[in-house]
């Protein structure tokens, strides 16, 4: 009982640092405040954000695999596949900041305006659509909508 109360405990945390990391990025996705510096920090958030997604998956994979309710039944749960589904949308989103991140740090010359401004838009669609995994979420928990 423990262990799938720290589990959970630690699936919650990640999803929570989810938001910070991504609201984290929108912020500092400006092209007034964007300066060598602060594209260094985009680097570490983008990385922290990366991480956060690792660590929702594998402390997701932990709840269905240690907790009480089994492989069996979560596996059957269509919700938790729209779930995994919804996660693997939030991965590919990340990668396109991700690259451009990458970009911008090897560049002699920080990005245009507009090219932040379409890369902040991608994040915040994300952040925004991230939203919908919590609600599968609640519906699973409370036996909603389930099999």
């Amino acid at each position: 009982m423990l262990t799938e109360a720290l589990i959970a405990y630690v699936h919650l945390a990640a999803v929570l640092a989810l938001v910070v990391f991504s609201t984290s990025q929108a912020a500092l996705l400006r092209a007034e405040w964007l300066n060598a510096a602060v594209l260094q920090r985009l680097l570490v958030v983008d990385r922290i954000y990366l991480g956060c997604l690792a660590a929702l998956l594998l402390s997701g994979l932990l709840r269905m695999t240690l907790g009480v309710k089994g492989l069996a039944w979560y596996g059957a749960q269509p919700l938790l596949w729209a779930k995994l589904l919804g996660l693997a949308l939030l991965a590919w989103a990340a990668v396109a900041p991700h690259r451009a991140y990458a970009r911008w740090a090897a560049a002699p010359a920080l990005p245009s305006a507009d090219e932040v401004a379409r890369v902040r838009r991608q994040v915040m669609r994300a952040s925004h659509a991230m939203l919908l995994i919590p609600l599968l979420a609640v519906l699973l928990a409370r036996g909603l909508l389930t099999t």
